[in-house]
């Protein structure tokens, strides 16, 4: 009798074991939302990016340049915090020369299947931004810019207190000009 309720454990252990492994391993499959798929490769100047990311570029360069500000390709793994949508979205990291701030000024840009996505995307990530989570993520004082531009979302954050340029403020300037804001509390 002892001997069959030491055989039941040692397969309920091993049942438990195996499902603890399986359903992590089962969560990992593909998703049936394309904006929520995993593993998501980050867009780079290397890699061709899309039409839709291309036209925001040219669209942030222009408002940028207007502020005598410069935006470059960048390779910088850059990951500011990110709701779940913006997390799963693919983006292209540019930023813009702050020659006295050169680990500043990085814009993301995440794009979405169409605008309507990308609305969603931006709304998610304006209420993230303000949980308990993200601001443990910033140093307090951060400002984060959310702009939508078609079907992508333009994501920067900065540190007033904490910038040693004197051009970074007109980063937040010229993207208060670009697409659609969504405001963020800070």
């Amino acid at each position: 009798m002892a001997a069959r309720m030491t055989a039941m454990r040692r397969r309920l252990v091993l049942a438990g074991i195996l499902a603890a492994v399986s359903l992590p391993v089962a969560a990992c499959g593909p998703s049936e939302d394309p904006d929520r798929s995993f593993p998501v490769p980050s867009i780079g100047p290397a890699m061709t990016v899309s039409p839709a990311v291309n036209l925001t570029r040219v669209e942030l360069a222009r408002v940028l340049a207007a502020h005598d500000l410069v935006l470059t390709d960048t390779q910088a793994p850059v990951r500011p915090p990110e709701a779940p949508l913006l997390t799963a979205a693919p983006r292209a990291i540019y930023q813009v020369l702050l020659p006295r701030d050169p680990q500043k000024g990085f814009i993301v840009v995440y794009e979405f299947s169409d605008p309507t996505r990308a609305a969603a995307a931006a709304t998610e990530e304006q209420a993230y931004v303000a949980t308990g989570p993200a601001r443990v993520q910033t140093p307090l004082g951060t400002v984060t810019i959310i702009r939508q531009v078609g079907s992508t979302i333009v994501l920067y954050a900065w540190l007033p207190a904490g910038s040693k340029d004197a051009a970074a403020p007109g980063i937040q300037l010229a993207l208060g000009t670009l697409g659609i804001g969504y405001p963020v509390a800070n």
